[in-house]
This record gives structure tokens, C-alpha cells and sequence, in this order.
């Protein structure tokens, strides 16, 4: 550790301290500018060219958009689709139906476990919002739970989605450590996701049942309205297969390119035409075009009415839109300033055993870098020389440690605490509350699964 690591640890703690005061207190600073002003601090303080600033800044807005913004978008047109034409309401009655209230959080955690296998956290919860808002406001008018309805079934919905993320291939940072270390990606998956039902057990129904009466948690109306079915138009409903086809198309398709890797090599024609896809962008766009002719043209709507509700539905997400470019370019100024660096040399003080230090190092880049993807990056490459060194380690249980450790303490410097504070109205306490707590449990009992299963494969 030199002087400067230290100083960029320092600037770090600030930096995230100096974004809470501005949101919080009586100067009640709107999230994107805040984001933007700490990202400047931050360059100046930790030695920044002027023009390696702006560039950061711009990167990091520009390729977080990038990976989310017209991926939300589609979803967003999607959800506005499924409301208007009642297909949203006609899932959420088919479940209410079918399962008690007390079972719901269950069932919508089951929901994202499955959607989440192939699916990105942020396009799986774009995904599910319409579903999640209307089964809740349900909730909600029957007075049949304490506390926030919302909260009670979005929690296992992010926590399932999380842990898929961040601990199950063929999601991307998982995928980055099977292919350093040489791992089997087959164990991998089966290995995660055994790690991957008591995490999403513990840190979604579980917890969830625990917070929901102590918040009051309510979606901004405009986008209420937007995902459930007060004002949709008075056509025919569709049928339960029609309506739960719209949700499966997209998610059938990133599955199927997940299920490619593992059978197609990654230059073959057949896995390039799975993986274009299967891409998220090309698959919700695929799946709002088959929902607009399934529960659109079809249906024999008013075309114009169609193309009016797209364009209405962008509306309530602009600024959740902004507001995830600017943690992007918070993230980037940090990552650039160095401190990724300053963390690596941090890990290399400590004596831990390769699957406790692939944990730490990974939590720690991705607490202060706001990026999963730079922690799994930066603790893979830490660790790679280890199993070069010992053919001992388990190469699969590393990867989910380290996927695990990525997801630890979610906060304000990441794209998914503001896409949920912003989608479910929530104050930054109640932000902190939700997703930041519940991906915590995530990255601990991930960890404590990975040892657990190391202990027993020990054994034999």
C-alpha cells in the first residue's frame, strides 16, 4: 500500500459520503446532477487530467446507456403493451388465483429464478415491473398485507435476479472467470446454482417478509399507471397463453443463447445466430414486436393508439434513464482515478485462503468502482496466477466466490440501486433498505455456500 492508495481509499469514502449529503439533506440536489458533480469531485481530488474527466464521465454515461438504456426502453414499451391490452392483469389473476398471498412472495421469487437464467438483473426487473406492480396494487386494494405491497413482492424478484447475475453462467461476469481459470462451466452452473436457492431463499421471501411491514414503498402514479391496468383500453382480454408468451419470447431467446455456448463453439454460424438473438437488445425488440402483433394488431386495435401508448410509456422512464447514466459516470471517474489499483494492493496485505480473497477483492472492487463486471475482472486476474500456482483450488467454486463477492453492498455508485429506487419510488433509506441489503445477504450467502460445498468436496 503507497501513500496514493491510501489517499484514493479516502477520496472514495468521501466521495460516496459527499452523494448521500447532497441527495439527502435540505439542499435535496436531483440524483443525475449530484451523480455528475461528485464524479468532478472526485476526478479533481484524485489527480485527474481535466480532459480525462470529461472524458470518463462521458464514457461511463455513454456506455451504460449503452448496455441498459434502449434495453429498458423495450421493456418499458412491452410493459405498456401488456397493460393496455390486460395481458399484465391476466398473469397477475392467474397467480393470484392459483396461490395464497402468503405465497406470492415465493412464487414471484421462483418467477425471476427462472427468468433470471438468461436474463441480465436489469432487463429481468424492466421485465417483471408490470407483473410486480399489478399483482401488488392488488395486494394493496384488498388490504391483505401490513407494510408495502411493493416491497413485499419485489424483494424476491431482486433477490433472484441478483444472484442469477451475478453467481449462475451464462451471464457475462460468471463467464469471465470460466474462461481464465479453465473452469467446467457445466459444474459451474449446477455448482451455482446450488449456492444460488438458499441465497435467493434467505435474501428474498425470507427478508422480505422481515422489511415489508416496516416500509411504506409506493411507485410514482405516473408509472403506476403505466404497469397496471386502470386505464387500459376496453378490448377482449387475451388468453393465458397469449399473455404469458409476450413475457417468454424474450426469455426463451437468451436462454436458448445460453444454451448454445455450451453446445456450439463461439466462432460457429449456429452460435452467432443464437448469440445475435439472444443479445437483450434484439430479443426484447423481438418481443415487442410479437407483442404488438399478438395483443395488437391482431386484436385489431387502433394503430395509432398503439404508437401513441410506445411513445407515452418512454415518458415515465427518461429520468430513471439519466439518473443510471450518471451512476455510470461516477463509476467510470472512479475506476479511472485509480482505485481499483489501490483495492488490489489492499487484498495483497491480508492472508486468506483463494476462494475468501476471490470474495473480497471482487466486493471490494465493485463497492468502489459501482461495477460487478470490474470487480469479477480485477479479482479474476488477481487470483489467476494462484491456480496456475495450485491445481488444487476448485476452479468452479472460485467463480462463484468471486461472483458472489461482486454482488456485496450495492450502492449508490451502481446502475441497479438507482433503476430501484426510481422504479418503486423509494427514498435513498429505503433504496439502502431493499437492494442494498438484500444483495449483501446475497454476496455473504453465496460465500458461505461456496465454502460449505468446498468443505464437503474436501471430504472426498
Amino acid at each position: 500500500m503507497t501513500t496514493q492508495d491510501y489517499q484514493l481509499l479516502i477520496i472514495t469514502v468521501i466521495s460516496i459520503l459527499f452523494l448521500i449529503f447532497l441527495i439527502t439533506s435540505k439542499l435535496k440536489f436531483h440524483p443525475l446532477l449530484a451523480l455528475l458533480l461528485t464524479a468532478i469531485f472526485v476526478g479533481f481530488t484524485s489527480g485527474l487530467d481535466i480532459d480525462k474527466i470529461v472524458k470518463s464521465i462521458e464514457t461511463g454515461a455513454g456506455s451504460t446507456l449503452g448496455e441498459t438504456g434502449v434495453t429498458i426502453a423495450l421493456g418499458a414499451m412491452l410493459g405498456k403493451i401488456l397493460s393496455d391490452s390486460g395481458a399484465s392483469d391476466k398473469i397477475a389473476s392467474s397467480i393470484l388465483h392459483n396461490a395464497s398471498y402468503k405465497k406470492l412472495p415465493w412464487m414471484m421469487a421462483l418467477a425471476a429464478f427462472i427468468i433470471g437464467i438468461p436474463m441480465f438483473f436489469e432487463v429481468g426487473l424492466i421485465m417483471l415491473l408490470p407483473l410486480i406492480f399489478t399483482i401488488a396494487k392488488k395486494l394493496e386494494d384488498e388490504h391483505k398485507m401490513k407494510g408495502s405491497a411493493y416491497v413485499a413482492i419485489g424483494v424476491p424478484v431482486i433477490a433472484a435476479l441478483a444472484t442469477m447475475h451475478g453467481m449462475v453462467p451464462p451471464h457475462p461476469g460468471p463467464l469471465i472467470s470460466v474462461n481464465q481459470f479453465g473452469a467446467n462451466i457445466g459444474i459451474t452452473m449446477v455448482l451455482g446454482v446450488i449456492c444460488a436457492i438458499p441465497t435467493i431463499i434467505i435474501a428474498g421471501p425470507l427478508y422480505g417478509k422481515f422489511i415489508t411491514p416496516r416500509l411504506s414503498v409506493k411507485p410514482n402514479q405516473d408509472l403506476l399507471n403505466q404497469y397496471t391496468n386502470d386505464n387500459n383500453e376496453n378490448t377482449q382480454a387475451p388468453s393465458t397463453f397469449i399473455a404469458f408468451s409476450t413475457i417468454l419470447v424474450p426469455v426463451i431467446m437468451m436462454l436458448l443463447h445460453a444454451i448454445a455456448g455450451i453446445f456450439f463453439g463461439e466462432k460457429t454460424l449456429q452460435y452467432k445466430i443464437f448469440e445475435f438473438f439472444g443479445s437483450p437488445i434484439i430479443a426484447m425488440f423481438v418481443g415487442v414486436l410479437y407483442a404488438i402483433i399478438v395483443l395488437g394488431y391482431l386484436k385489431h386495435r387502433d394503430t395509432q393508439k398503439i404508437r401513441d401508448a410506445l411513445g407515452s410509456s418512454l415518458k415515465p422512464i427518461a429520468g430513471i434513464m439519466l439518473i443510471i447514466a450518471g451512476g455510470g459516470a461516477f463509476g467510470q471517474v472512479l475506476e479511472d482515478s485509480g482505485v481499483g489499483t489501490a483495492i488490489v494492493h489492499l487484498a495483497d496485505n491480508f492472508s486468506l485462503s483463494a476462494l475468501l480473497m476471490g470474495w473480497v477483492v471482487a466486493a471490494l472492487l465493485s463497492i468502489s468502482t459501482g461495477s460487478a463486471t470490474v470487480g469479477i475482472v480485477g479479482a479474476t486476474n488477481l487470483l489467476y496466477p494462484l491456480i496456475q500456482a495450485d491445481p488444487s483450488i476448485n476452479k468452479e467454486l472460485l467463480t462463484i466466490a468471486i461472483g458472489s463477492g461482486s454482488l456485496f453492498f450495492n450502492y449508490v455508485n451502481h446502475g441497479g440501486f438507482w433503476l430501484v429506487k426510481e422504479s418503486f419510488g423509494m427514498s435513498m433509506g429505503e433504496t439502502f433498505k431493499t437492494i442494498t441489503i438484500v444483495q449483501s445477504i446475497v454476496g455473504i450467502c453465496g460465500l458461505i455456500m461456496v465454502l460449505l460445498l468446498n468443505a464437503i468436496i474436501g471430504l472426498f
